[in-house]
């Protein structure tokens, strides 16, 4: 399908700017918090193969904080749009939020503080939300009949959502309990559901309607979307069972799979990309570019993984790549161009004409996040591999640093949005 025809009408469809934003909001707050946490624990993480403390809680501050927060965010907002079909009541929207908010930080702050209790109050809140937020999609997708690349794909997000919920919930049950024989396998597993089955998938769907349409360009065949989305099934099916199992080359055999769906993905929006009516391509399109690249390179270190190759090596590089590499790249480049369009599809309230993207969007700390993040992705690799925290505790400053330039381009955003709109009310006598 032509972008352009999805966008025919989307406006009609947009829910409340507070529905959207309040998680994408969430998202760049927990963004700063995130890094936060990963510098205050940057000593554990060299070797790191689990165990709680700051680490932990960093990384699902990113996991479920900024990448869960911008995929609900999204799909709320970009489902109704691009299947023409109403997502659900706005109260369970909303309700969504108040339910996974409370809930990731509250499992964040007890992971930090190694507090059982917290765990299980914030591990049942986030999954009460990710529920809920899993049935209104569900409801959705069950109207849809066309759109095969975006739905299946969203579907196998479902799928491992459901599966990851309860591997997390097994986890936090865990703590100093101890029945999960093998526990290392089933983070493997539970990591691999939320980065490549939930994250991967939604992000794999979404990209063949945003990205046609960020560059103006001819949508993805639906048999690709249909080839990729099946590929990324019978991967994911193979990685999870070769984990559990402790099948190791029944684990790498899924990612030989993932690997093809990953190269179809790519190359169809590579097609997109040459074919395109906007030639420039916006400075968020680095970002993008370079998880492209890294999303394949951290299946590969997740087969090393998969079959025990240096594990006090090979876990934390596949961690690090998977997480701050591939998918915070990916979301945060996605992020730094849908918020400025949202904002803009929504402006216009008193004059009737739409607020341009270009009077909204803060070029200078997008771009020192850019150089930050990049810095921070590299030392990571080069402190994980040589076991040095001070370069590790240099890539998370750095991080943070980005991370909070970040947040200072959402905020100009949101204040040269209401700025634009107070100049274009009309004057009154």
């Amino acid at each position: 399908m032509v972008p352009g025809m999805l966008m025919m009408g989307a406006k009609d469809r947009l829910l409340p700017p507070s529905v959207p934003f309040r998680f994408f909001a969430s998202a760049v707050v927990l963004h700063v918090a995130g890094w936060g946490a990963v510098l205050l624990g940057a000593d554990t993480l060299p070797g790191f193969q689990g165990g709680l403390g700051p680490a932990l809680a960093g990384l699902h501050l990113i996991t479920l904080g900024v990448l869960g927060m911008t995929a609900m965010g999204a799909a709320f907002q970009m489902l109704p749009v691009a299947t023409r079909r109403q997502l659900g009541p706005l109260w369970a929207c909303r309700l969504t939020w108040w339910l996974y908010t409370p809930g990731v930080v509250v499992l964040s702050l007890g992971m930090g503080a190694e507090h059982v209790g917290a765990m299980h109050a914030g591990g049942w809140l986030t999954v009460a939300g990710l529920s809920l937020f899993g049935v209104l999609v569900g409801r959705n997708l069950l109207q849809v009949s066309d759109l095969p690349g975006v739905t299946r794909h969203a579907w196998i997000a479902l799928a491992s959502l459901l599966g990851l919920a309860v591997l997390g919930l097994l986890l936090v049950s865990d703590v100093g309990v101890g029945f999960l024989d093998r526990r290392g396998a089933v983070a493997a597993a539970h990591a691999v559901l939320a980065g490549y089955g939930f994250m991967g998938n939604l992000a794999l769907g979404f990209s063949y309607v945003l990205v046609p349409m960020f560059v103006l360009s001819q949508g993805v065949p639906d048999a690709v979307g249909r080839q990729s989305a099946t590929l990324s099934a019978v991967a994911l099916v193979l990685a999870v069972a070769g984990l559990v199992l402790g099948q190791g080359m029944v684990a790498v055999a899924g990612g030989v799979v993932g690997l093809v769906a990953i190269g179809l993905h790519l190359r169809a929006l590579l097609a997109v990309l040459e074919s395109r009516m906007r030639k420039r391509l916006e400075p968020f399109f680095r970002l993008v570019r370079l998880a492209w690249i890294l999303l394949p390179v951290s299946v590969v270190l997740g087969m090393a993984v998969a079959v025990g190759g240096a594990p006090e090596l090979s876990a934390p590089l596949w961690g690090w790549l998977l997480v701050f590499g591939w998918l915070l790249t990916f979301v945060t480049g996605i992020l730094q161009r849908i918020m400025p369009f949202l904002a803009s599809m929504h402006s216009g309230g008193a004059s009737g004409r739409p607020v341009l993207m270009s009077k909204l969007v803060a070029e200078r700390p997008l771009a020192v996040h850019a150089v930050c993040h990049g810095a921070a992705l590299a030392l990571g690799v080069v402190g994980l591999m040589a076991g040095s925290v001070p370069v590790i505790r240099a890539a998370a400053a750095l991080g943070l640093v980005g991370a909070l330039a970040f947040a200072l381009s959402a905020f100009l955003v949101l204040s040269r949005l209401i700025a634009q709109e107070r100049a274009a009310q009309p004057s009154k006598a």
